[in-house]
């Protein structure tokens, strides 16, 4: 019984060997045992006395002590540590349970069934540190963040779901989904349109749809995608004949943003850049005419084209 009795009168001496003869003892601190003393072996001993040199003191006369006596009579000494973290090396949550007397583990083991609230906390914490990428996103779904970001940028009110980050907002409507999930394969079966759909009342999905629209039906006919990847600067690539009989640059956001119209050749390569539709038509238009109406004489390229009929065609109907 000495190495429990001196467990007793010394908790900061226990020892757990390491290897070579070593030991760390519970305040934190290094000491070692010639390889050639019987002690040498025990996995856990008390030091009750060292000859304090150096970062590894030699122990000068010790007890060994059972690492059952210790968790059997050691209770007012014994921690518990409860650990529920993201695991970056298995992208997952790892629930642990760790028994200690100071600095020394005794025992690890996993958790079978931890608090959900832990877990949840713990996979919010693994989201924000693996980034939005470890979300199910689709093309879909990203347009809709992307319409979501852009009303955040120019109207009051909207949630913040900036690309770089996981926000706070996109973390609130997260939460509800996130029930029995510990892991980035079990995210993968989230609908991210579903969670972003959930934090927006009803008259704010109408707003949506009538300020944010997916697409904007052009005079030819055509609903034409409107790309909100870049919320300061949203852009329609639209072939130019399609927007004949245009004169104004269309607006969203109540009018308040106009749209960068990407007017593409019928190859549909960018051939004009603008913000300024109605400039266009009075100052570039022409140049632009001489110079693809002879690469491609089959399409229509009228004299006055806010008079002219627009079409997806090579030329329009007669």
């Amino acid at each position: 019984s000495c190495g429990l009795l001196l467990s007793f009168a010394y908790p900061d001496r226990i020892g757990q060997r390491r290897e070579d003869g070593r030991y760390l003892l519970s305040s934190g601190r290094g000491v070692r045992l010639s390889q050639a003393e019987s002690l040498s072996r025990s996995a856990y001993l008390v030091a009750a006395e060292a000859d304090d040199q150096g970062a590894d003191a030699r122990i000068l006369l010790a007890a060994p002590v059972g690492e059952q006596l210790l968790l059997d009579y050691g209770a007012d000494l014994i921690e518990e540590d409860v650990q529920i973290a993201w695991d970056r090396s298995t992208r997952s949550v790892r629930a642990h349970r760790r028994l200690r007397i100071g600095a020394i583990l005794m025992k690890e083991s996993s958790i079978a069934q931890p608090p959900e609230d832990l877990v949840l906390e713990a996979l919010l914490s693994g989201i924000r540190t693996e980034g939005q990428d470890c979300l199910p996103w689709t093309k879909s779904s990203r347009q809709l963040a992307d319409r979501l970001r852009f009303l955040h940028r120019h109207l009051p009110g909207w949630p913040d779901l900036a690309a770089d980050h996981v926000s706070a907002e996109l973390e609130d409507q997260l939460s509800p989904f996130l029930a029995g999930m510990r892991s980035a394969s079990d995210l993968k079966k989230l609908s991210m349109q579903d969670v972003l759909l959930s934090g927006l009342s009803w008259e704010q999905r109408q707003q949506l749809d009538r300020e944010a629209p997916t697409h904007i039906q052009v005079p030819s006919g055509s609903r034409i995608p409107v790309d909100y990847s870049r919320p300061e600067d949203p852009t329609l690539a639209v072939r130019l004949q399609e927007m004949f009989g245009q004169q104004d640059t269309p607006r969203i956001a109540g009018g308040r943003v106009p749209l960068t119209l990407h007017l593409l050749s019928p190859a549909h390569r960018p051939v004009q850049v603008t913000r300024d539709l109605t400039n266009f038509w009075r100052e570039t238009y022409f140049e632009v005419k001489k110079d693809l109406k002879g690469r491609y004489p089959k399409h229509y390229w009228p004299d006055n084209p806010l008079e002219a009929m627009a079409t997806n065609r090579a030329k329009p109907r007669t």
